[in-house]
């Protein structure tokens, strides 16, 4: 080994050791959010790195990441409330919920006022029971719903408790909806859509969903994939990377005495 290549090496875990905190990723659509999670340990040559939820692969936005040490604290982050932006396209129903699926149920958008939306639209808020759609990441007896669904088959699911807070017409044009939803987390917005739909009478699919904000990390603040290559070639990883107490601000704050304060800060190291 030549001494530039150990100098290089020598870098290379000295900033490992200091790659510690949050990343708030803006997730492309067309990943997965394990790919995602992949090409951050690539980009960043870090082998610990974890997400905090997943995101639909058809989805973008705000994807909130953990990397080194901080992914012990990634259970703070995943009861997280959410913002999304969606559009929905009535009169089609999908085995996905989205526009990747096969059409499962077609009929004609009757005439909509914008009362008869708002209306229905009261009916999804505040606590709900959502059944979680065959194309998820939730297990059945140890296998993921999407592996089963895959295979043609069906199986009953157990309604899971939500709350959504915020749900807001933004747009009407012509058989599509833009929506705006602050929820729980948990929440299946393809599903929702779809419910949506079929309490307007006609059915739905989300044809565009973006996640804009998962409590204090907004999209306005997210980093691209791009963005992250950039800061890494730069050496300016630290302007984009949270130290964990800073994005760990939102918890209550709480007085240690010495020994619970030492055994915070030597995790922390």
């Amino acid at each position: 080994m030549t001494l530039s290549q150990f100098l290089l090496e020598n870098q290379r875990k000295v900033t490992r050791r200091m790659l510690n905190g949050i990343l708030n990723l803006d997730k492309p659509r067309g990943m997965t959010s394990h790919d995602a999670v992949a090409a951050v340990r690539r980009i960043i040559d870090i082998r610990t790195v974890g997400h905090t939820g997943t995101l639909d692969p058809e989805a973008s936005g705000v994807l909130v990441l953990c990397l080194g040490k901080a992914t012990k604290c990634a259970r703070f982050f995943e009861t997280l409330e959410k913002t999304y932006w969606t559009v929905i396209q009535l009169g089609l129903c999908t085995d996905t919920q989205d526009a990747t699926g096969t059409v499962t149920h077609q009929c004609e958008v009757p005439p909509l006022t914008g009362i008869q939306i708002h209306n229905v639209l009261d009916r999804f808020r505040g606590s709900l029971q959502q059944i979680p759609p065959m194309y998820s990441a939730v297990k059945y007896r140890g296998q993921r719903l999407y592996r089963l669904a895959r295979q043609g088959q069906t199986v009953v699911r157990q309604a899971r408790s939500i709350f959504v807070r915020h749900l807001e017409l933004l747009e009407q044009r012509e058989t599509q909806l833009t929506l705006s939803i602050t929820c729980s987390k948990g929440t299946y917005i393809r599903t929702l859509g779809e419910d949506i739909g079929l309490a307007l009478g006609c059915g739905a699919h989300v044809v565009q969903l973006q996640r804009c904000r998962v409590g204090p990390f907004s999209l306005y603040n997210a980093c691209s994939l791009d963005a992250l290559r950039q800061h890494v070639q730069a050496g300016t990883l630290s302007h984009v990377l949270i130290p964990v107490m800073e994005a760990l601000s939102f918890l209550p704050s709480s007085t240690l005495t010495s020994q619970p304060y030492d055994n915070l800060r030597t995790q922390q190291e």
